[in-house]
């Protein structure tokens, strides 16, 4: 982190010497070597001062350190140096060194938090932020590469690299200049760094590199490490007052000239203005004894901590909270959490600092207002956010070891917050008055308060009332100062026993509360009391358990019944913004991992009657589908009854059940009901659902050839998975163990896969699902892997798993190809009974649906002449009511091809009733069936041209297609190719005798009409086009024997009624006259 500007930060106080008056000429101090004395910083114990630091090598001989080393250590770490000279009137120069000194920072551990996100290795320099593992692969290169952008990471670099140059120490404050290596696009450059420290602590940095940041650039990190790794190069002297007040006033004026000189530039107006406020006898800075020392150290009202740059962090958390859930925002906040974590872990002041600052950030949030004026909740993953911000106060206000007055002032802050409309409630629902499932005072305490009069809890709450909260009880405190604290006589069986009957002490407090001061123990730098606590609580939930299963197990019949449990707890723990079973878990990992021998006794540690894989399940208990994978995957060599008992508990997802069943004994497995239709806090059902569905694939798998098991898997599949996606992948995994290459199929297993598809058919079938087509191809594949008894069940009860549409274009029209006869060997008997179902199936579907299933009809049942007949009186009984004309024109040209023409006639007729073209749709897709239609007709005879051609006429307005088609008429003779292939030997019929007159007049009407229509709004643009029509117009008039009058006149009229059109008219004149 690099503050603004090079100038290093004004002193924290002044500085003056008792005993000297502002006349006097001060003389040497006692135990001086002279003015402007400088020794290196290890001075004369640099042999301990290296030992102390760990720096001389094993095994090597070292002198005890000495007496003054130890007191001026202590003094150091304690004492700011004010105090230090209030105390004392004379300081020899060598205390003094000794104390500046040991003031500077000793551990990198902490310029490694301060430098980087990652930190809590054992030794940051040898594994900076805790990457302890090797690298190996791609995915841990591109991390050690990530690590070594880190500013830590580049720190030791430069300091390995000889970069860091120039290092002064002059008392409370380093100095030093480090040289940033020339890259491919940037120079090299040299940074100045300047470091103040005071006990131990760094605060405040500088440095010219300009790097904004939270934490210290890798410069400062550099310089810091020098001086802790190399303190004897780096050369001390005393605070620049004690030099001064050793100079006379001759040494004091050329020491300031010189000064002036050198930085003339820089601080010659600054030096005049100060020089003249001196001058003057009223001046401000005359009324004040003693004058400011950068480096003096800190003053006994200085608040000792370590540098950290608000400002920074402040503008960090308004940008990331900005981005929403882009950029990876979320995960930054997570790591600035992670953060204030560590910062607790190691008792700096600065995590409840840099909490606050966070805070006040997230209150600022504008969606915050917007959510709560739309009455919208937040989402998961800002909701998240929020609960490990009110988990991070619950851990600053539980420190066991803070002062009253901190506390005090957190709570006036936390409530401060609470009471600002936008925060946000402790269940998230702006806009929903749901009573509240999360109580954080000790359970039943007000479970009896009515919940419309009860406040709402904000996600401060908690913090608010562990203000409350102590860790003087008497018990509490045995248990966590103590691995031994024990009662083995103790043989009270209340419900708030102090011990349990093995003598191990119990904590009986609301659960989440009680984990939190766990995980506030843990945070704060107390692993093994958190340790005990947690033995405790887990023993005492354990005690619940045992409990619970005695009553249980006497009042079983009772509890079956009515579905219920004796549960008061209202709140899931899994999930819960405190997030106590994690802490739990973490606590004893924790333990195992470092083998602690605290850890014992929880190898029996069985699920309860009430738990996620107990027999009566809360309806809110969190799914535990792949604990149960695993303990199944574990459990089933070596006792298979226990393995599938646990993993179909597991199954059970109730919350998924719009209403909680009572007292229904055809169901096994009973929940206990809370608030219907509320999903829990950890709700995410995509994510759930999947780990369901791998449950159950694994059970599936593991039963193979186990007839009685795969009907106990598939009937609890069918009753606890709710998504017709997962269901039937299930069906497509079953299916593919069960057909496996190298062995016979399964055929129990394939039932088994079949069954899931019929279910997924009726999940489906009145739903809209991308993927229907292929689950229908599918459900077809998987009945004919099974036998024909399951193709002709699939038709025989198709209208329960499918639309006509898929029954007959994809279901029936599969079963009768020659690839299905040739998988099943199948034998004329049996291929005429599927054919039948086959028909029988079509016939149903086309009275159904004879739009979209009458052609796949009649293509079916082209081989039975009664089904066939059937399927055409269909479609003749719908032609006039339901049926399209495109599906008409459809259906009669496959009559026609099919050898039935005047079929195809009496469908084209119908057709043709339905059709409408107006005078512009010369391009409509009818246009081909209406030409296809004359043309059939024409074939057919006179007769059936004549009864065809009104109709024509009364359906098509477009004279383009009236005179086509009139063209067409008079080229060939009707009936030329008649029925039965016999060649007519009729005349050319006659345009001015019927039917072909009527057509003639209709299209020369249609052509007049369509002129007048595109004269009313025709554009210059299209005049060309227009005569072109025209021209084509004329060709018909002169088909009729007085034409070339009817379209003299025709012309004429134009020329009258748009003679204001001039530029056309004379277009007109130019090519018709």
């Amino acid at each position: 982190m690099a503050e603004r500007g090079q100038l290093p930060p004004p002193a924290k106080r002044l500085c003056c010497r008792p005993g000297y008056g502002s006349g006097c000429r001060p003389g040497q101090r006692a135990g001086s070597t002279g003015p402007g004395s400088g020794v290196l910083c290890a001075g004369p114990s640099s042999a301990a001062a290296a030992a102390a630091l760990g720096l001389l090598p094993l095994g090597k001989t070292q002198s005890p350190e000495s007496l003054l080393d130890i007191a001026a250590r202590k003094v150091a770490e304690k004492w700011p140096f004010q105090r230090v000279e209030e105390r004392f009137e004379r300081i020899p120069e060598p205390v003094q060194r000794r104390i500046v000194y040991w003031s500077f920072p000793r551990s990198e551990r902490e310029i490694c938090m301060y430098s980087s996100f990652n930190t809590g290795a054992e030794d940051p320099v040898t594994v900076p932020g805790g990457a302890g593992t090797a690298p190996g692969g791609a995915a841990d290169a591109a991390a050690a590469a990530d690590e070594n952008r880190l500013p830590f990471r580049r720190g030791i670099a430069l300091l390995d690299g000889g970069c860091v140059d120039n290092v002064l120490q002059v008392g409370f404050h380093l100095s030093g200049t480090v040289t940033e290596p020339a890259m491919q696009s940037e120079p090299e450059t040299v940074c100045n760094v300047a470091i103040s420290f005071d006990r131990c602590k760094i605060t405040s940095v500088t440095c010219s590199c300009g790097n904004k940041d939270i934490f210290y650039c890798a410069h400062v990190v550099a310089l810091s490490l020098y001086r802790i790794r190399k303190p004897d190069q780096v050369k001390l002297h005393l605070p620049i007052s004690e030099t001064l007040f050793q100079m006379n006033r001759d040494q004091l004026q050329k020491f300031v000239q010189y000064l002036i000189t050198v930085h003339h530039t820089e601080v010659l107006p600054t030096a005049q203005k100060l020089a003249d406020e001196i001058l003057s006898q009223n001046s401000e800075i005359n009324q004040v004894h003693g004058a400011p020392d950068p480096t003096a150290g800190a003053s006994v009202d200085d608040e000792n901590c370590w540098h950290l740059d608000e400002e920074q962090v402040q503008e960090q958390v308004k940008l990331f909270l900005s981005q929403g859930g882009y950029h990876g925002s979320g995960k930054q906040l997570n790591l600035l959490f992670a953060k204030v974590r560590e910062m607790l872990k190691m008792r700096d002041s600065n995590g409840a600092r840099m909490l606050t600052l966070i805070t006040e950030q997230f209150m600022a949030d504008p969606r915050l207002s917007l959510w709560r004026q739309q009455g919208t909740a937040m989402t998961d993953k800002y909701r998240q956010l929020w609960d490990e911000l009110g988990a991070l106060w619950m851990c600053i206000v539980l420190n066991p070891h803070c002062k009253l007055e901190q506390k005090a002032s957190w709570l006036k802050q936390l409530k401060k917050w609470n009471s600002v409309d936008v925060c946000p409630w402790e269940d998230g629902n702006h806009g929903n008055e749901l009573p509240s499932l999360t109580n954080a005072l000790p359970q039943g305490a007000n479970a009896n308060q009515d919940s419309s009069n009860r406040p709402h809890r904000t996600v401060f709450t908690r913090a608010i009332e562990a203000c409350d909260l102590h860790w003087q009880d008497s018990h509490l405190q045995h248990i966590i100062s103590s691995d031994l604290y024990s009662n083995y006589c103790y043989h009270d069986n209340t419900e708030n026993s102090l011990f349990d009957s093995h003598g191990w002490p119990l904590w009986n407090e609301h659960v989440p509360t009680a984990c939190a001061r766990v995980d506030a123990l843990r945070s704060h730098g107390y692993p093994r009391e958190a340790l005990r606590l947690a033995i405790a609580i887990v023993n005492t939930l354990r005690r619940q358990q045992e409990k619970q299963l005695e009553m249980f197990r006497s009042q079983k019949k009772e509890l079956l019944h009515r579905g219920v449990t004796s549960i008061t707890n209202l709140e899931g723990w899994v999930g819960h913004p405190l997030d106590p079973i994690g802490t739990l878990f973490s606590s004893l990992m924790e333990a195992c991992r470092v083998d602690d021998e605290s850890f014992h006794g929880f190898s029996d540690f069985m699920a309860g009657p009430y738990s996620g894989l107990g027999e009566v399940i809360h309806r809110e208990s969190v799914p535990m589908h792949t604990f149960a994978k695993y303990l199944f995957t574990s459990l089933l060599p070596h006792d298979a009854e226990l393995a599938y008992k646990s993993a179909l508990r597991a199954m059970r997802l109730l919350v998924l059940e719009s209403t909680a069943p009572s007292g229904d004994l055809s169901r096994p497995h009973h929940i206990a009901s809370v608030v219907p239709n509320r999903y829990p806090r950890w709700f995410t059902l995509s994510h759930i659902e999947s780990q369901q569905c791998e449950l159950a694939s694994t059970m599936l798998t593991a039963a193979k050839g186990d007839v009685r098991k795969l009907e106990t898997v598939l009937e609890s599949i069918q009753k606890n998975i709710h998504s017709s996606s997962h269901i039937f992948k299930l069906a497509q995994d079953a299916f593919k163990i069960a057909t496996l290459m190298d062995s016979l199929p399964d055929i129990t297993l394939l039932k088994v896969s079949l069954e899931l598809g019929l279910q997924v058919m009726r999940m489906t079938l009145s739903t809209l699902n991308w993927r229907r087509r292929e689950m229908v191809r599918w459900l077809v594949t998987c009945a004919t892997e099974v036998g024909v008894y399951a193709l002709d069940s699939i038709m025989q009860n198709w209208f329960t798993l499918f639309t006509p549409t898929e029954a007959t274009s994809i279901v029936a029209t599969t079963v009768m190809s020659n690839s299905t006869i040739v998988r099943l060997h199948l034998d004329c008997h049996q291929q005429e009974k599927l054919a039948s179902s086959a028909r029988t199936l079509a016939l149903q579907c086309a009275m159904k649906d004879p739009q979209n299933c009458a052609l796949s009809a009649l293509t079916l049942c082209e081989k039975d002449h009664i089904a066939f007949e059937t399927a055409y009186q269909i479609v003749l009984d719908a032609a006039t009511t339901s049926m399209s004309y495109s599906q008409l024109f459809t259906i009669a040209r496959y009559m026609e091809h099919r050898g039935y023409p005047m079929r195809a006639y009496k469908l084209a007729t119908l057709a043709m009733t339905h059709l409408n073209l107006s005078y512009n749709q010369d391009t409509h897709p009818a246009i081909n069936d209406v030409l296809w239609a004359c043309a059939l007709s024409h074939s057919l005879g006179k007769n059936e041209l004549a009864a065809i051609i009104p109709l024509v006429v009364k359906s098509v307005k477009c004279a383009t297609v009236l005179s086509d088609i009139l063209r067409r008429c008079t080229l060939t003779t009707p009936g030329m190719v008649g029925l039965h292939g016999r060649r007519n030997s009729g005349k050319l019929m006659s345009l001015d005798k019927a039917p072909l007159r009527q057509l003639l007049d209709a299209t020369i009407g249609a052509y007049i009409n369509t002129t007048h229509s595109r004269l009313t709004h025709i554009s210059p643009r299209h005049y060309s086009e227009f005569i072109e029509f025209l021209s084509k117009a004329r060709e018909t008039f002169l088909m009729a024997h007085d034409g070339h009058i009817q379209f003299t006149q025709f012309i004429d009229n134009l020329k009258q009624i748009y003679k204001g059109k001039k530029k056309l008219m004379m277009l007109v004149r130019e090519r018709f006259g």
